[in-house]
């Protein structure tokens, strides 16, 4: 293929693309608006499914540095109620198929992958417009710009790419996450560090809850879930770590106080996390020249999947363009083909997740589905 691909957001899905072309021997670029790859923290665990995100891996040869990233143990899980007690207690006994690895982590081995020169830093993006002739123009803040007849939009929740396909926009879907850490949780927190276990542990309870993950290092990494509007969130004071951390706190007044420490001992400071997402069957007509992949096409609410279905789409819009070296259009129309369904039914199965997590329900449903009836349960 002669055609130079541009790729806009160095994600794990933009990432994951250019690695596949790069295995093709196709020409890409991407840029991204972060000004290094140490800009910023780049999230928590991720379990990689064997179903889309370990494919993604192996198309991209790098299956191997993946299992050296793999975090042992941290596929257990464990449900507690508001009072501490045990309702599930599963164990990691290594037959599970989601291994757990550090996203940034992940990402450093994508990116290390790609030859120097790859990933432009520092490109944020400021405007998109077409050209015609499947040609695009994007704009950048720093004054330059790039002409291109292959444009993939990689770029996140707020795509700027997004609106050359579609006029979609991200809704807020009612809840919102705050994020915590606690820091050296076995000598620091062991009271918080025993109550979430060697893995992941969930507190929920209609409209609200607590989730953790026990990272490398000793780090406890907390996301606390609150249906509230917007509105209620902008009258939290973000700028004042503490009294937003005691006015989280407060509504989970009651709780056992190791599960309530995540919030209250936290060692960073909180985080709002408002979610938002595309509507489920979100798709376009087939525009010349451009194309969308991981949450610029498909933003769904957290499910586990988001980082999976971006490398996915990464992988096989890469292989479409590696089959049809002399047909982009052809590549895009069989990539995209295959993407509105697949996206459409994890957005499906997200929307029905989120409802087992905080609905009626909660959380007895969630715990029935993953299989707590036959669980055996310990503190």
């Amino acid at each position: 293929m002669s055609t130079h691909v541009t790729i806009i957001g160095a994600g794990l899905g933009g990432l994951t693309l250019a690695r596949v072309l790069h295995v093709h021997g196709i020409p890409v670029t991407v840029y991204e608006a972060e000004s290094s790859p140490t800009a910023r923290a780049q999230g928590g665990m991720l379990d990689i499914h064997e179903h889309n995100g370990q494919p993604a891996l192996a198309a991209a040869g790098l299956t191997e540095e993946f299992r050296g990233l793999v975090l042992e143990g941290r596929q257990a899980m464990r449900a507690l109620a508001p009072d501490g007690s045990v309702l599930l207690d599963e164990p990691d006994d290594g037959e599970g198929g989601r291994p757990e690895v550090q996203r940034g982590e992940l990402r450093r081995i994508l990116l290390d992958s790609l030859p120097a020169g790859t990933v432009r830093w520092g490109h944020k993006v400021s405007g998109v417009r077409s050209l015609g002739g499947g040609r695009h123009e994007v704009s950048f803040a720093h004054g330059a710009g790039v002409v291109t007849s292959l444009l993939v939009g990689a770029d996140g929740a707020w795509s700027r790419v997004r609106p050359l396909l579609s006029p979609a926009v991200p809704a807020y879907v009612g809840t919102s996450y705050v994020e915590t850490y606690l820091y050296d949780c076995e000598a620091r927190h062991p009271a918080a560090a025993k109550a979430v276990g060697g893995g992941s542990m969930f507190a929920l309870v209609p409209g609200k809850g607590i989730q953790a993950h026990r990272e490398s290092g000793g780090t406890l990494h907390t996301y606390v879930a609150l249906a509230r509007s917007q509105d209620w969130f902008a009258a939290v004071d973000f700028t004042d770590p503490g009294a937003a951390a005691a006015r989280i706190a407060r509504e989970f007044e009651g709780w056992a106080p190791e599960i309530t420490a995540l919030i209250t001992d936290g060692e960073t400071p909180p985080v709002l996390r408002p979610l938002h997402t595309l509507p489920l069957e979100h798709r376009w007509d087939r525009v010349p020249g451009v194309t969308l992949l991981g949450d610029a096409a498909h933003l769904m609410i957290p499910s586990g999947e988001g980082a999976n279905l971006a490398m996915y789409d990464g992988a096989e819009l890469g292989r479409a363009l590696a089959a049809h070296p002399d047909d982009v259009e052809a590549a895009l129309a069989a990539y995209e083909r295959e993407l509105f369904p697949r996206s459409a039914a994890e957005a499906v199965e997200a929307v029905r997740l989120h409802e087992l997590m905080f609905g009626e329900q909660a959380p007895h449903g969630l715990i029935a589905v993953l299989g707590g009836a036959g669980a055996n349960s310990r503190a």
